[in-house]
């Protein structure tokens, strides 16, 4: 289809949209049937329906969940549309506490008679389970907050952007790269926002509108003489932001590389032509050397470190066994934290848990307990003083009150442990990019996400990056490639000497963390400033597969 007849089909909410790059979600829906809203009485009667169903049949707690899930994604290649998908999914989950154990049942048929129904299921599931109980749950107490709103400050709701605009402006992206030599582009836009419903037993009664938004792209070069290609994919973090994030910011300069990036706000377009600057540099690149190197990290490469170094392992759950058969365990063990001197990292890792975070993807106003967001230190002067705990987790390490950490990815889903925010604080003294890279004798500048590996334990680990650059006598020399650095997680922080100053400081973000069987996915950011590690071990990935 091309362009004209594609926005003339999309205008008219009449085009089968298809599916084929982004997991089905729901139903299929016109555009403009994403600003149809539910009004928050009927939630609230709905809701109470079944919170006094479960008290009828003894239950001694119970939460409701509402939720309208909406997801609307554009993918395109070159000058051609490849694909777009509006979905909804809407419907009501329901948990209870009977006998000491959770319960949990669900339905998209949003009558009296069904959710009654599906309450009485819910219920039934608990007295099932009960039987096989052999410690019943303990839920931390949280006083009712009664009826409360909250929304992400977004400035413009994507879903009222025309989908033309959104298509000229990944078009306009992909035809700066081509006109800077890429030999293909391919771009992407993904809108969700999630219309959540939560009541409790407990008097909560609290209505959110959640908003994220994620532009990305891979750009790739062809060496017509060789035969190979060369590609970087975009440096965008995802946001919990809406279409203002696609304005251009303020530009600063980064490490002395060749990238300019934008702290609050993403230009598509210049990086797309940035991308296909470095890919055509890209060949021409040194192949690194093996052996020890000083590394400076950029936080669009080292955020993906900190999710798998030090957001999966101080997740309670997964250190208590919970998630050993699908994504391993902690070697964060609750032994090491009891002592309260465990050497986790260097003096200056300071990593801080924060669900309240603006512009973050896991920044909401309550989790899905009805817990308030919240702020914690999980690494205190490179020791580790905390994990991530939900209601019924609290008393293990002797919270009395949750930490906000609860969350489904649907109304279908029951809600459990996620990763909030986790970020690395930057440094509190006056500290720049260029200082840190200044006294590097020999080291790597690395930006941009890129092949990884980890252990069950979240300890060793490998990773690559999008772009490297070689640091020699304290500047930047040139481009390198094939590089990826191994270390394990202790290690790796302990080695961390530098971190830039706040005015650095920025957001790295994933719209699909995976967890939990059955596999549930959430979003999450994780914030830093540029760091330096010392004496970090590298490879050559070309050498390691060849």
């Amino acid at each position: 289809m091309n362009r004209k007849n594609f926005i003339r089909a999309s205008g008219l909410g009449l085009g089968a949209y298809l599916l084929g790059d982004l997991p089905a979600f729901g139903r299929t829906i016109a555009p403009e049937a994403a600003l149809e809203r539910l009004e928050v009485g009927k939630k609230k009667e709905l809701a109470d329906i079944a919170l006094q169903e479960a008290r009828a049949k003894g239950a001694s707690y119970a939460d409701v969940r509402i939720g309208r899930y909406l997801n609307q994604a554009i993918f395109t290649r070159e000058k051609q549309v490849r694909n777009m998908a509006n979905t909804e999914s809407y419907g009501i989950g329901i948990r209870v506490l009977v006998d000491g154990c959770w319960g949990f049942a669900a339905t998209d048929r949003m009558s009296k008679e069904s959710i009654a129904q599906t309450t009485g299921l819910a219920v039934a599931i608990a007295k099932g389970n009960a039987r096989f109980m052999t410690e019943p749950v303990q839920l931390a107490p949280q006083k009712g907050v009664g009826d409360v709103s909250w929304n992400t400050p977004i400035e413009r709701n994507a879903f009222e952007v025309p989908i033309a605009d959104k298509i000229d402006l990944l078009m306009e992206a992909n035809a700066a790269a081509m006109s800077n030599g890429a030999s293909f582009v391919t771009s992407t836009l993904m809108m969700v926002n999630e219309q959540k419903y939560f009541a409790n037993t407990d008097g909560s009664y609290i209505d959110q509108d959640i908003h994220r938004i994620w532009p990305t792209f891979t750009v790739t070069g062809v060496n017509k003489a060789s035969g190979k290609f060369e590609s970087r994919d975009a440096l965008s973090a995802p946001r919990g932001m809406g279409y203002e994030y696609l304005t251009a910011g303020r530009p600063y300069q980064v490490g002395g590389s060749p990238v300019a990036l934008y702290k609050d706000h993403y230009d598509l377009v210049a990086d797309a032509v940035a991308a296909a600057k470095q890919v055509k540099e890209k060949f021409n690149a040194k192949s690194i050397q093996p052996g020890k190197y000083d590394l400076v990290l950029d936080p669009t490469h080292l955020g993906l470190t900190i999710h798998e170094s030090t957001g999966h392992p101080t997740e309670l759950d997964r250190v208590l066994g919970y998630e050993a058969n699908y994504a391993g365990t902690s070697f964060l063990t609750l032994d090491k934290w009891k002592s309260g001197k465990f050497n986790y990292g260097s003096k200056l890792v300071n990593v801080v848990a924060d669900r309240s975070q603006k512009g973050s993807l896991g920044a909401v106003g309550y989790d899905d307990e009805g817990v308030p967001a919240q702020q914690w230190d999980i690494i205190k002067d490179g020791i580790l003083v905390n994990y991530q705990t939900i209601r019924d987790q609290a008393h293990i390490i002797g919270l009395a009150a949750s930490q906000g950490c609860c969350y489904a990815d649907s109304w279908n889903s029951i809600q459990f442990q996620r990763m909030p925010n986790v970020s690395l604080q930057p440094n509190p003294q006056q500290r720049s990019v260029e200082d840190l890279i200044k006294d590097v004798e020999k080291g790597i500048y690395i930006m941009g996400r890129g092949s990884y590996s980890i252990d069950q334990q979240r300890y060793n680990f490998q990773f690559g990056g999008q772009l490297f650059y070689e640091i020699s006598q304290g500047k930047i020399v040139g481009m390198l490639k094939d590089v990826a650095y191994q270390s394990n997680t202790q290690e790796f922080w302990n080695s961390m000497v530098d971190i830039a100053d706040k005015e650095d400081y920025r957001l790295f973000g994933t719209f699909s963390d995976g967890k939990g069987q059955p596999s549930q996915a959430s979003a999450v950011s994780h914030g830093s400033s540029t760091a330096r590690f010392n004496g970090v071990n590298v490879i050559n990935t070309a050498r390691s597969i060849g």
